[in-house]
């Protein structure tokens, strides 16, 4: 069973930073996409930014150039470095992991507070 495991988030103030991590519990050879997603109060799972094994990017427009994704493929771990912070950046923020078979696995989300 994969487990994924998010660390970092926390209560920080407006222009403020903090980085995310999560590290998948098993090696998993066919990991292909890892990502972050988050979800404010009353508003649906969006998402932030993602990072293919070969390193490539997307992001929200809503977080580009202040949030960079970084992955390590030998410690199956995805970061999401988050600068200039808004409290509109409010909510919980989600690992997800797919496979190159199409699963895909959900971190148990952690908490990001912005405040004014």
């Amino acid at each position: 069973q994969v487990q994924l495991v998010e660390s970092g988030g926390g209560l920080v103030q407006a222009g403020g930073s903090l980085r995310l991590s999560c590290v998948v519990s098993r090696t998993i050879f066919s990991i292909n996409e890892m990502g972050w997603y988050r979800q404010a109060p009353g508003k649906q799972r969006e998402l932030v930014a993602t990072i293919t094994r070969g390193f490539d990017t997307n992001y929200a427009d809503s977080v580009k150039g202040r949030f960079t994704i970084s992955r390590n493929n030998a410690k199956i771990t995805v970061y999401l470095q988050m600068n200039s912070l808004k409290p509109e950046d409010t909510a919980v923020y989600y690992c997800n992991v797919k496979d190159y078979d199409g699963m895909s696995f959900w971190g148990q989300g952690t908490q990001v507070t912005v405040s004014s």
